[in-house]
C-alpha cells in the first residue's frame, strides 16, 4: 500500500491558507521587520523593517520634488479649538484623538508620580494635520501670488486604535502627509488627481503591487472632504488594502481656518485645499500581496539588500581565499547598476550554519542569495538562487556571467513580481450582476473558521447609502472605490444596479477590507 506524500515543509507555520493572519504575525517575527512595544498598541520598527520604510521615503521623496512640492514640519500637538473649527473633522476623528490635558509631574502623597499642571487648553496628539497646516496657511497667504503652496511633511501620528495589528492599523504610526493650496478649484482637483496617480505608479512601479484607482463614497470620504481618491490593492487572502489617499478638500478648511488671498482683481477669495497620504501600512501591503509561505519576498526596487553573498568556511586552509573571493565579488556586484543605483551587497560572514544563514535571508526576503565555496572559486562559478523562485530553485554560473546579468536579473524579478500580483487580482475579480451572486461570493463554505474566499466584485450601484449598511452589516463587504478608469477592465459601462433596480453609471468595487 503506497504512502501519502509527506507534507512539505515551509519556514512559515501556520501557512496562508491555514491561517493567514497568523502566517502574517509569523512572517513579519521571520523576517525581524517589527514586534509590539510595552506601549498598548504601538510597535518597534526594527532595523529591516526600517530599512523598508526609508527606501519608501526615499523613493516618494523624489516623486514630490520633481512634482514641485517641498518638505516642511509642523507640531505635534494642535489645540483642541482647532479642530472644533472643521465640524465634520472633529466628529470624524474624535473617536481616536489622544488628548494631553496637564503637564508637569510630581510625587503624590503615596509616592507615585501624578500630572501636576491642568493646561489652559487640552491639546490633541496629531491625528492628521490639515487643521494645525490650515492655520499656517491663513498666515502665509495673501495674495494669489502667495499661491499655490505644495508642501508634504514626513511625520508620525496618533490615532487611538482599539484593535490592532503591526503595520497596518497601530496608535502610532509613520506617514507623509501633503498639504496644498490653490487659488482655483480647478488647480486644487487637478493636484488631488495627479497625487493619487503618483501614489500609483509608486505602488505598481516599485513595489509591484498593483492598485486600482478610484473615488471613496460619501459613506468612507475622508471628514472634511469634497472627495476623497484612494488607490485599492489586493491582498493575498483576497481582501483589500486602502493603499493610499488623496483628498480635495475644497474650501471647508479655508473657511475654518481663514485662508484668505487677493485674486488679480482685487477680490478677497478662499483658497481651494487638498491633502494626500500614505503611511507604514504600504509595508503590510508589501508583505501581504507577496510573501508566501518561507516568508517576506522584496520586489528588488524596495529591497534594502538586492544579494547577499554566503561564502562557506568549512575549512580553515581555504577560508582565508573564499572570503577574498566573495569581497571581490562583492566588490564587483556593487559596481554594476539597477534602477539608476548602485547594487546593494551583503557578505554574510557570520559564524553560523550555512543552511540557517540561508533561510534567515529567504525568510527577509532578499532577492538574490550566492553561495560560495571552495568548489565554486575553484570553477569560478557562484551558486545562487532568485527570492521569488522558491529556495530550492538554485543553479551554478560562471561569476563574470552572474555579474555582467546581475542588473537585467532584478529588473527580471520585479517585473515577475507585478505581472503575478496582477493575475493574481484578475483571477480574483468576478463581474456580478445579481445580489445572490454577491451575497454567494462573500459567503464563507465554513462559517465556524471562514475559508480564504472572495476577492473583488465588479458590480453596479445605484448611489443608494443604504446598500453600503446592508453589505456591510450582512457581509462586512464595502464599496472600495468607484473606479476612475477610462478604459480596461474598470472603465465605465452603465447598467442596472442589482440591489435596488435603478439605473448605474458604472460598476463598483465591492470587497471585504483591512
Amino acid at each position: 500500500m503506497s504512502q501519502p506524500p509527506a507534507p512539505i515543509k515551509t519556514a512559515i507555520t501556520p501557512t496562508r491558507a491555514d491561517d493567514y493572519p497568523e502566517w502574517y504575525q509569523q512572517v513579519i517575527k521571520a523576517a525581524d521587520l517589527a514586534e509590539s512595544s510595552p506601549v498598548r498598541g504601538c510597535m518597534v520598527i526594527k532595523p529591516w523593517g526600517y530599512a523598508l520604510w526609508e527606501n519608501i521615503q526615499r523613493a516618494l521623496d523624489k516623486r514630490f520634488k520633481d512634482t514641485g512640492h517641498v518638505n516642511a514640519y509642523f507640531p505635534l500637538f494642535i489645540p483642541m479649538s482647532f479642530l472644533e473649527k472643521e465640524a465634520a473633522h472633529v466628529e470624524g476623528f474624535a473617536k481616536e484623538c489622544a488628548v494631553v490635558t496637564h503637564s508637569r509631574l510630581e510625587a503624590g502623597p503615596d509616592g507615585k508620580l501624578r500630572p501636576a499642571s491642568p493646561l489652559e487648553e487640552p491639546l490633541i496628539v496629531r491625528p492628521t494635520s490639515e487643521t494645525i497646516i490650515g492655520e499656517m496657511y491663513a498666515k502665509w497667504v495673501e495674495s494669489y501670488r502667495d499661491l499655490p503652496i505644495l508642501i508634504n511633511q514626513w511625520a508620525n501620528v496618533v490615532r487611538w486604535e482599539m484593535r490592532t495589528r503591526l503595520f497596518l492599523r497601530t496608535t502610532e504610526f509613520l506617514w507623509q502627509e501633503g498639504h496644498t493650496a490653490h487659488a482655483t478649484e480647478a488647480e486644487a482637483v487637478e493636484e488631488t488627481r495627479k497625487m493619487l496617480g503618483v501614489y500609483a505608479d509608486f505602488a505598481e512601479n516599485h513595489l509591484a503591487m498593483p492598485v486600482i484607482q478610484g473615488e471613496k463614497t460619501a459613506g468612507e470620504r475622508f471628514p472634511g472632504a469634497v472627495n476623497t481618491y484612494c488607490i485599492e490593492a489586493m491582498m493575498q487572502d483576497r481582501k483589500a488594502l486602502q493603499a493610499g489617499t488623496s483628498h480635495f478638500l475644497g474650501q471647508n478648511f479655508s473657511k475654518a481656518a481663514g485662508i484668505k488671498f487677493l485674486d488679480k482683481d482685487g477680490k478677497q477669495e478662499l483658497a481651494w485645499t487638498t491633502s494626500w497620504g500614505v503611511s507604514t501600512r504600504l509595508i503590510g501591503g508589501v508583505i501581504m500581496a507577496h510573501g508566501d509561505d518561507d516568508g517576506l519576498m522584496l520586489p528588488p526596487k524596495l529591497a534594502p539588500t538586492h544579494v547577499v553573498i554566503l561564502p562557506v568556511l568549512h575549512k580553515e586552509e581555504t577560508r582565508a581565499k573564499v572570503l577574498e573571493y566573495c569581497q571581490k565579488l562583492r566588490a564587483e556586484l556593487r559596481a554594476q547598476r539597477y534602477d539608476e543605483q548602485p547594487i546593494e551587497v551583503e557578505l554574510d560572514t557570520r559564524d553560523l550554519r550555512g543552511g540557517d544563514k540561508v533561510w534567515q535571508w529567504v525568510k527577509k526576503g532578499v532577492p538574490l542569495i550566492v553561495e560560495v565555496g571552495p568548489r565554486d572559486m575553484d570553477k569560478d562559478c557562484v551558486f545562487w538562487g532568485r527570492r521569488d523562485k522558491g529556495p530550492k530553485n538554485r543553479t551554478s554560473t560562471p561569476r563574470a556571467e552572474f555579474v555582467a546579468t546581475v542588473g537585467a536579473t532584478l529588473a527580471d524579478i520585479q517585473s515577475s513580481m507585478l505581472e503575478r500580483a496582477r493575475t493574481f487580482r484578475k483571477d480574483n475579480t468576478r463581474v456580478l450582476d445579481t445580489k445572490d451572486d454577491v451575497y454567494s461570493y462573500f459567503t464563507a463554505k465554513n462559517p465556524e473558521k471562514p475559508e480564504i474566499h472572495g476577492g473583488f466584485a465588479l458590480a453596479h450601484w445605484s448611489g443608494d447609502a443604504s446598500v453600503e449598511d446592508q453589505l456591510a452589516k450582512d457581509l462586512k463587504v464595502t464599496i472600495r472605490c468607484v473606479p476612475i478608469a477610462t478604459e480596461g477592465e474598470f472603465a465605465a459601462e452603465p447598467g442596472t444596479c442589482p440591489f435596488t433596480g435603478k439605473p448605474s453609471a458604472r460598476r463598483v468595487v465591492l470587497g471585504k477590507a483591512y
